[in-house]
């Protein structure tokens, strides 16, 4: 896999032909230091990936990316606590990604807190794991680019050759994608790990999909939320208000859109 452009953006980029879990073969690598930030490492096979609440991804060989991404904790504001954002900055880069090699009438949003979607169906996800010493983080992506509708996961899920992009666009798209995220981090970092300041949080509010929306949230030890996503706070958290007009801000949870 050729990806000179994507190259460019990174101080190394590490291609394999095929890997277990990129997560976890770049945190592999990571392990005791030796590597730049923004250090990525990218398949087109991906034989044990993984989603959030350890959830199977797969895809068949070819027609999706998975992509790794390195972030250190490199400054005194930016540590563990301050790594919220930078997985809602992933879905942001991809979401513009995705939006520049597909035609303009489809709408691609972040579904908070991880997913990407064009027209409301799922296109990419994002997780992000924090390396064992807590000195930085892998940020991975797994965006289906080349499938077809019989090679879909889920009827929930698209790709971008379904919603109307060319072929042979993996170079441009994971470009565009190293370069936006690596800037939104740098300038979320470089603003002292606020989202307000350096623009994250307000670029955040205008691509959020979830934002408006009737929710369902299943939050962690099984309890539900439901009510209205009315925003998100300073610290990249989903403001929900219920029917009692009681508001409530999740830190994490699997998201429903309710139709």
């Amino acid at each position: 896999m050729q990806l000179p452009l994507s190259a460019e953006q990174v101080p190394e980029l590490i291609v394999l032909d095929t890997a277990g879990s990129t997560n976890t073969e770049l945190a592999r690598r990571a392990a005791g230091g030796g590597l730049a930030p923004f250090t990525t490492l990218v398949t087109a096979d991906q034989t044990a990936g993984r989603g959030r609440l350890d959830r199977v991804w797969s895809a068949p060989p070819g027609t999706s990316l998975a992509v790794s991404v390195l972030v250190l904790a490199d400054t005194p504001s930016f540590q563990a606590r301050a790594f919220g954002w930078v997985t809602i900055a992933a879905g942001l880069a991809m979401a513009d990604a995705v939006a520049g090699v597909i035609p303009g009438d489809r709408r691609v949003g972040l579904k908070w807190p991880n997913d990407v979607q064009i027209d409301g169906l799922k296109v990419c996800g994002i997780l992000a794991e924090l390396l064992p010493d807590a000195t930085g983080l892998v940020v991975g992506a797994g965006v289906n680019v080349a499938m077809t509708p019989d090679q879909l996961p889920v009827p929930t899920a698209t790709s971008v050759a379904i919603a109307g992009g060319a072929p042979g666009v993996d170079d441009i798209l994971l470009s565009s994608y190293l370069r936006e995220f690596r800037r939104l981090v740098s300038d979320y970092r470089d603003a002292g790990a606020d989202a307000q300041a350096s623009g994250l949080l307000a670029r955040a509010r205008q691509r959020c999909t979830t934002l408006g929306q009737q929710v369902r949230v299943d939050l962690p030890g099984g309890a539900e939320l439901r009510g209205t996503a009315v925003d998100l706070d300073d610290s990249g958290r989903l403001v929900v208000e219920d029917s009692a007009q009681r508001v409530r801000a999740v830190a994490a949870g699997d998201v429903t859109h309710v139709r």
